[in-house]
């Protein structure tokens, strides 16, 4: 009886955090090696030059190319990963030092100097230059470390109250440079018509609200300067602060308009207590009277 095969396991992808240090790191090491390689191809092409009068330095000239290739073979992740990648990036790394030492040896079978010579050490000095093969191999087999922007820490912003001048405040009044930022707009209340009052509060723990500027905020709301007022709450510290727009309505109550209007006049002294409204009675005769 054959036993039946498992089940292959899940997938499981796992991010990976950013090591900030470590990346910035990898990107200068990455700079150093390529600063390292327009090094060498200059080298390699005063070598060749030198090749082209004189041949007395050619030996130490290819045993350095040979030195140089085989320790860049030997530092590139060559190990990882396998297959035909390895090898293309094996040939590629190794590419610039071959054609160097192929120069270096054409030049001692070539008597004197040669148009060939010459168009030969052009041409692998530009090659060289633009393809860059050997930092390619090494890209190959290690990635260039992509640069992760430095984030500041953010500032929990709460819920957004359910009114919608709180939510236009959040939207538009308290954005990274905005009229007020970090700031969250509350206790909102009408008092008139066109006319209202709020409290605008820090949304950093310990921190005042910031100056906001009333002209500023005055071509946000399309309201005049001089309806805009900003001012302490009482009772409260610096991270509150009240905001009024408008001029509010009077108060139109019975008790209120006999304060300001009837008793000054007519009767000083008076409180209105209550008042009633409805329809005054009128007389009517018993019919059978």
């Amino acid at each position: 009886m054959k036993r039946p095969e498992p089940a292959p396991l899940r997938t499981v992808d796992m991010p990976v955090p950013h090591w900030r240090a470590l990346d910035r790191a990898r990107r200068r090491a990455d700079v150093l090696r390529s600063t390292t390689g327009r090094l060498a191809t200059l080298a390699g092409g005063g070598a060749a030059a030198t090749g082209l009068f004189t041949g007395d330095f050619t030996g130490a000239f290819l045993l350095a190319t040979a030195a140089l290739s085989s320790a860049g073979v030997g530092t590139l992740r060559v190990w990882k990963p396998d297959g035909h990648q390895r090898a293309t990036a094996t040939v590629l790394y190794l590419l610039p030092g071959a054609g160097l030492a192929a120069l270096l040896a054409a030049e001692q079978v070539v008597p004197g100097i040669h148009w060939g010579e010459a168009l030969g050490l052009t041409t692998w000095l530009i090659g060289t230059w633009v393809a860059r093969p050997a930092r390619l191999a090494r890209q190959m087999m290690s990635p260039r470390p992509v640069a992760v922007p430095e984030t500041g820490l953010a500032v929990v912003q709460e819920p957004v109250a359910d009114h919608p001048a709180a939510e236009w405040w959040a939207r538009t009044v308290a954005v990274e440079g905005g009229v007020a930022p970090g700031t969250a707009l509350e206790a909102i209340e009408r008092t008139g018509e066109t006319s209202m009052r709020a409290v605008i509060r820090s949304t950093v723990a310990g921190q005042p609200v910031p100056e906001i500027s009333i002209r500023r905020l005055s071509a946000l709301m399309d309201v005049p300067e001089d309806a805009i007022g900003i001012g302490p709450v009482p009772r409260r510290g610096a991270s509150v602060r009240l905001l009024t727009v408008g001029q509010p309505d009077e108060d139109a109550s019975p008790e209120a308009v006999w304060a300001k209007r009837i008793a000054p006049l007519a009767m000083p002294g008076t409180v209105l207590t209550s008042a009633r409204s409805g329809r005054p009675a009128t007389e009517t005769t018993d019919p059978e009277g």
